[in-house]
């Protein structure tokens, strides 16, 4: 790590809301920031987030369970490898309810969830570095 890294000031600008120690993993495998895979990974992560945080609403608009599973399935594990626990947390109690077929007291955790992904988006969004 150089003085000049890019991606450590990123990483002092995302802890938190992401985890350190996540953000220190994934900073570890660009030493030095030379290649941008922090921001290319954050961009990513972003803009998937962004697409799967309409599928969930959509699916929540004509109640398809299923889809509202699959979302919550496939944002846990991004969630969690950027460090956004909280999230990847919620995902995972969605995931496991719906699974299990343990309606009750769903649908608020999924607006929890939502909820969770908007402040999460609009948190990050002026931290990450233009494309």
């Amino acid at each position: 790590m150089t003085d000049n890294d890019p991606s450590q000031a990123l990483l002092a600008a995302l802890s938190p809301p992401l985890d350190a120690e996540a953000l220190q993993r994934l900073s570890e495998l660009d030493p030095g920031g030379r290649h941008g895979l922090l921001p290319k990974v954050l961009r990513t992560f972003d803009s998937s987030t962004r697409r799967l945080l309409d599928q969930l609403v959509a699916a929540r608009a004509v109640a398809d369970l299923e889809a509202q599973r699959m979302v919550a399935h496939t944002l846990k594990s991004s969630s969690m490898s950027v460090g956004a626990l909280r999230l990847s947390q919620l995902c995972a109690e969605v995931e496991q309810r719906l699974r299990d077929q343990r309606l009750e007291g769903l649908e608020p955790l999924v607006g929890e969830l939502e909820t969770e992904c908007r402040q999460l988006l609009d948190t990050l969004q002026p931290l990450l570095p233009a494309a």
